[in-house]
């Protein structure tokens, strides 16, 4: 199911659609996506309501910015999904509730988020984190999957603010170093 496309359109295709305000187009892109996007805002949130409320918040956010969409940062799938985590762990800061490792967020009988999970925690991914320090490693994780503030690391580890952002910056640096030849077009 995942992947599957209706009437020929890909995903890209689908979001250029949207941005004109095509309602059969995001029809399509919510049936093909939504499963995945409630699968990974439930798990990461642990609540039915809050969940739902978050995914339609994605999808609100889709047909108003699907033109914020940039094929040449990655794929329909991987922002579509980014949204979703992204809205989540700001429902989560906002209720200061603490965040679930999105490693966790996996429910058993939910294909479309062990799908999910391959796609985002690539080898590639997987190798380039762990040729991190642990120290960097810890940051970006701690920041990135678990949602905390750079602040909100400080305390947490004991470290001293400026020391984790020099972390979080040579770890990033890292990263795309590792990951360069997938991230041709991104950035400066």
């Amino acid at each position: 199911m995942a992947g599957a496309r209706t009437g020929g359109d890909d995903d890209a295709a689908l979001l250029e659609r949207i941005a004109r305000a095509d309602a059969d187009a995001f029809e399509v892109l919510y049936d093909r996506y939504s499963a995945a996007v409630h699968s990974v805002t439930r798990g990461m949130l642990q609540d039915p309501q809050a969940a739902q409320e978050v995914t339609q918040d994605v999808f609100l956010g889709i047909w108003r910015g699907a033109r914020a969409f940039d094929a040449s940062r990655g794929s329909p799938r991987a922002w579509i999904l980014a949204l979703a985590h992204h809205k989540s762990v700001d429902v989560l800061r906002r209720l200061r509730h603490p965040v679930v490792p999105l490693s966790e967020t996996i429910m058993d009988d939910a294909d479309v988020v062990a799908d999910t999970l391959r796609r985002v925690e690539g080898v590639r991914v997987r190798r380039a984190l762990s040729s991190l320090t642990v120290e960097q490693r810890t940051a970006l994780v701690l920041a990135y999957y678990g949602g905390y503030t750079q602040q909100e690391i400080a305390r947490r580890t004991g470290t001293p603010l400026g020391t984790i952002k020099t972390r979080m910056r040579d770890g990033l640096l890292r990263l795309r170093a590792a990951l360069e030849p997938d991230m041709q077009g991104i950035g400066p």
